[in-house]
């Protein structure tokens, strides 16, 4: 069975955009290197990656809730539907294999966090995070100088960053082998 990428970004964006384009075009992608895409289900980032995921011959998991009472975009193959919001992000990070991070807003703030920390916590194994572009930067080079403060783990080998969509296909090559 193919290796599941989950994606996180903000619903907001329009079609046409910059980062729509970017979430279509990583979508495109990774589902023409063989993987899976994974995302909440709904729009902006999370459609255009499943569309750009679809028009590549690729397979699509939406992860949605009941909690938003709102119908999954039309590019989801399989959708889970889970009754809370907390339980979705949790399926979203217990389903992927990597996980890739766009720009966005609380929400995405809070998917990245979640995936770190459980990582770093080893409440799940050891997997790639790649955020795109520069967006997510200060973030986590706030936490990253307060994990060595700590005394804890360099962050480096969890995070990553990616320049592009490209960038991001090649990176998780190397890293889900």
């Amino acid at each position: 069975m193919s290796k599941v990428i989950s994606i996180f970004g903000s619903a907001r964006v329009e079609e046409g955009s910059e980062q729509y384009t970017l979430a279509f075009n990583l979508g495109k992608q990774l589902a023409q290197a063989g993987y899976r895409i994974c995302n909440g289900g709904y729009g902006g980032v999370m459609a255009a990656s499943a569309k750009g995921a679809k028009q590549a011959g690729g397979s699509t998991i939406g992860v949605t809730t009941e909690f938003y009472k709102t119908a999954a975009n039309a590019w989801v193959d399989k959708e889970i539907k889970l009754p809370t919001p907390m339980e979705r992000l949790f399926m979203l990070v217990e389903l992927g294999d990597a996980y890739v991070i766009l720009r966005g807003g609380t929400g995405t703030l809070l998917e990245l966090a979640c995936v770190w920390e459980f990582i770093n916590k080893n409440v799940i194994g050891a997997k790639p995070i790649i955020v795109i572009g520069d967006f997510w930067n200060r973030v986590v080079e706030i936490v990253q100088q307060e994990l060595v403060a700590e005394g804890r783990t360099d962050a480096s080998p969890i995070i990553q960053q990616a320049g592009s969509a490209e960038d991001c296909v090649r990176m998780l090559a190397k890293r889900l082998r």
